[in-house]
């Protein structure tokens, strides 16, 4: 039965206060004000959660729950978001480059993006034109900016405009190009089939979102499913909600970008720096490290 919402704002004292009072250890009073003035109680609570007894919905930490512990595990996720941003980012931009030359290749059309005669639904185009239009009219691009005073097209070529969408723009693009050869090429580009494609951009544009919102990844439990195939490196127990899933997927897709990556070492560089980490959580397997995948 739903109710209203009649809690109030406290202050970081009184936050601190009633932490001490559910039973968190707290050695500097004034360093944990600080920390939630400047973070926020909300954020921090997720990075505190694992420290509650059973019941949690009672809200009474572990005898051994510290300020410090919970504060270690969001400085971890900090860490780690900043890691998974920087290989998305390699993927985005390969991603972005294939798309605009196997296209443009394809279909001999410099401005295959916005045209309407590419794509299978109508509709979708019309809804991804409105987006583009709109990267368009923010873009402070030079590029862009040089294109509108040098030419009469109303959209710059496509090797121009796949650098202001946003990935997650990309994918539904990709989607409804009916191009089968072309977007088979994309995707074997990348040693994938079509669906799989897809599906990986997907998820890697919203997990990219993720962190760009500075989003939470340790111990989160992600809503979207992907596809997998055989051969891939990709553990068929791992659980798909789960981060390790996903890091793996970004491993996948490095293996043949930049073959010599060194993803590997900086994960385990970051776990090592953070030993109470709790890797189960976010769905590595006992001795992942030492997967095929993760040995290049």
């Amino acid at each position: 039965m739903k109710t209203a919402y009649t809690k109030t704002y406290q202050k970081p004292t009184a936050l601190v206060s009633l932490l001490r009072q559910r039973g968190m250890n707290i050695d500097n009073e004034a360093k944990a004000e600080s920390y939630l003035k400047r973070i926020g109680y909300y954020r921090l609570s997720a990075y505190w959660h694992p420290l509650l007894q059973e019941p949690k919905s009672q809200h009474v930490f572990k005898p051994t729950a510290t300020f410090q512990s919970a504060l270690s595990l969001y400085h971890f996720d900090r860490r780690l978001r900043l890691l998974v941003f920087n290989e998305i980012e390699k993927i985005e931009v390969a991603v972005r480059t294939a798309m605009a030359n196997i296209m443009a290749e394809e279909t001999a059309d410099p401005f295959w993006l916005t045209n309407i005669a590419h794509y299978h639904s109508k509709q979708n185009f019309q809804k991804t034109m409105l987006l583009i239009e709109k990267e368009l009219a923010h873009s402070t691009e030079e590029f862009i900016d040089h294109f509108r005073d040098s030419y009469t097209d109303p959209y710059p070529p496509a090797w121009m405009l796949v650098e202001i969408l946003p990935f997650g723009i990309l994918s539904r693009i990709y989607e409804n190009i009916n191009n089968f050869k072309a977007r088979k090429r994309i995707a074997v580009e990348f040693g994938l089939n079509i669906p799989v494609f897809l599906s990986w951009t997907i998820v890697l544009a919203n997990m990219r979102n993720t962190c760009c919102h500075h989003g939470r990844l340790w111990n989160r439990k992600f809503a979207l499913r992907t596809l997998s195939i055989k051969g891939s490196g990709l553990l068929s127990e791992a659980d798909q909600h789960r981060l390790y899933y996903r890091l793996c997927i970004i491993k996948k897709f490095l293996a043949v970008i930049s073959p010599n990556n060194d993803m590997t070492q900086h994960l385990l560089d970051l776990l090592a720096k953070y030993p109470n980490v709790d890797t189960a959580a976010m769905g590595f397997p006992k001795d992942w490290e030492k997967e095929p995948l993760w040995r290049n």
